[in-house]
């Protein structure tokens, strides 16, 4: 089975043969041996430190269809190598257009990202207020935005909306997460370690998603709830809404509640905070075995991983575009 490989220490990395051959760089003879991986089990690669590499690596990495995706000195998310669309097809990205220009269908499936992504929200709102949380406003404001979805007929007023479910939800994080300060989403910097976690973990998320678009038909600069714009994929911004609090925030709740994070996992410069080196470690580790688990399939009436959940989504909406599905229902977490 293909997984995704993530590098943390400076190095380079080069070719051998069909493996990637990857050399730290540090002066600590037992840190210094190379680390090969063979090519055939990499999905794809994080770069979080300073690597080299030349183009004869990256020809190959695209020959393997491998995305490479590039984080800066604080962790974010700067960019993406994405390999050839060798997916793509000519049918695929007329329809795809053409529900975009359709003011009514892209609506449709913008709102059914909201109602999804809502819906996944007061799920874990719901969760905890079951565990005695006091949780009871949240929910209930919750419930009447999604009321009013079926209202809302432009996507200035979906965002609007969207915007307003997450900030309500995010009120609620101080009382899910205990012994962790939040004061409100601060995302430019994160100010706190429970920011600076949201930020990360947004980050992989949206990374996901693009690699289940990549290895989907779909175009992913073409989007329906958030506006196409320059220089980003903003169809992963849009089904990211739907697994954030799936996979991202519930995450975060876990390992914040059992001490999995502690403070020496956290940097704090100036006035933001980031993630350490250990603390990135720890969380993408914890991120991994997450999206590796399985769960039942209600539909396929099979177990199916979490990675593997975010690329029927792709699928899904692929589908629905073609016409091969009346209509576009986002992912709805039942547990």
């Amino acid at each position: 089975m293909k997984k995704a490989y993530y590098l943390f220490n400076p190095g380079r990395m080069s070719r051998r043969d069909n493996t990637l051959k990857f050399e730290p760089a540090t002066d600590e003879p037992e840190k210094n041996k190379p680390r090969y991986l063979p090519v055939s089990g990499v999905s794809a690669l994080y770069i979080f430190g300073s690597v080299d590499a030349n183009s004869a690596l990256y020809n190959f990495l695209g020959q393997r269809h491998i995305p490479v995706h590039f984080f800066d000195y604080y962790k974010h998310y700067t960019g993406s190598f994405s390999p050839r669309e060798y997916l793509l097809a000519g049918q695929m990205l007329v329809r795809q257009t053409d529900a975009y220009r359709s003011k009514k269908k892209r609506v449709e499936i913008a709102r059914a990202f909201v109602d999804a992504a809502s819906f996944n929200m007061l799920k874990n709102l719901r969760y905890y207020s079951n565990r005695g949380k006091e949780l009871d406003t949240q929910i209930e404001q919750l419930l009447i935005l999604r009321e009013n979805l079926s209202r809302v007929h432009s996507i200035p007023e979906l965002m609007g909306t969207e915007g307003n479910c997450r900030q309500i939800y995010y009120t609620a994080f101080e009382s899910i997460v205990e012994g962790y300060a939040w004061g409100g989403r601060k995302k430019r910097p994160p100010r706190n370690e429970l920011n600076a976690l949201v930020s990360f973990g947004n980050a992989m998320c949206y990374t996901l998603c693009l690699d289940a678009i990549y290895n989907s038909q779909l175009n992913p600069t073409i989007s329906y709830l958030h506006e196409p714009g320059v220089r980003r994929y903003s169809l992963a911004l849009d089904i990211a809404e739907i697994f954030k609090p799936i996979l991202v925030d519930r995450l975060i709740f876990r390992m914040c509640n059992r001490k999995e994070l502690r403070s020496t996992h956290f940097d704090f410069i100036e006035n933001a905070c980031f993630l350490a080196e250990s603390g990135r470690k720890t969380f993408v580790q914890a991120w991994e075995d997450r999206l590796q688990q399985s769960i039942q399939h209600r539909k396929l009436n099979r177990k199916v991983s979490y990675r593997h959940l975010v690329r029927l989504e792709c699928y899904k909406l692929a589908k629905h575009i073609l016409g091969m599905e009346a209509g576009y229902e986002g992912f709805k977490a039942w547990w």
